[in-house]
């Protein structure tokens, strides 16, 4: 992932002022969540939503098949045996959109990284470490990957940034339970979560979108 990803781009308005880097879930790609942007009402924000492209490579519990991941899954369970070299290089790829969206003039408050499932793992992942105060971490339908590893290498500089947490409780691939076990790592270590549970399986609904709506408007503001 040594090459800047791919990428999908909507622009709420023309000159945007902020951007979202939104990264898919296992098996999607970029275009999964390109109608989002205009269902959120964020104005008067000017927005930029930048959805990236996972490489393609061989997921081990699906049986080897080739398909846009963030990083390799091994086992069920989500928390033995994780790809941390994967999930690294995936930090480094979203590191390099960051840096991207600074030299096109978006200063890091005014950027929030945002991911659905593995999407959203790499945003926690990426976010906790980042050595510039974000605008905000938003990770829905996933969990805090390599969990042992954040109180010691988490950046001080990101240490009351806003995270926006979100998960059905009828979900079958990211269990609600490991998702609130991240939760209370992340309130363990300070860090203010607005946490929401939906009655939905590995998905989104309604009343999330218009609560992340909201939540993006505080970000932003």
């Amino acid at each position: 992932m040594s090459r800047v990803l791919e990428t999908l781009e909507i622009e709420t308005a023309p000159d945007p002022q902020a951007s979202v880097i939104w990264l898919h879930g296992l098996g999607a790609d970029g275009h999964d969540f390109e109608p989002i942007p205009h269902e959120l009402d964020l104005a008067p924000a000017t927005v930029r939503f930048v959805f990236p492209h996972a490489p393609m490579m061989p997921v081990t519990i699906n049986q080897g098949f080739v398909m846009r991941a963030w990083y390799d899954i091994v086992a069920t369970d989500l928390g033995r045996r994780e790809d941390e070299a994967g999930i690294r290089a995936s930090q480094a790829a979203l590191e390099e959109l960051v840096a991207r969206e600074r030299e096109r003039g978006i200063p890091a408050r005014r950027i929030v990284l945002a991911g659905f499932s593995q999407g959203g793992a790499i945003a926690l992942q990426t976010g906790l470490r980042h050595p510039e105060r974000l605008a905000g971490i938003m990770a829905l339908s996933c969990y805090v990957p390599i969990a042992s590893t954040v109180a010691g290498e988490a950046h001080a500089a990101n240490r009351d940034v806003p995270i926006f947490m979100a998960h059905g409780d009828l979900d079958p691939v990211v269990p609600i339970a490991r998702a609130r076990e991240s939760r209370a790592l992340l309130e363990g270590l300070g860090y203010p979560v607005e946490w929401h549970e939906y009655r939905m399986p590995h998905s989104m609904c309604v009343e999330e979108i218009a609560q992340l709506g909201a939540w993006l408007r505080r970000s932003l503001a």
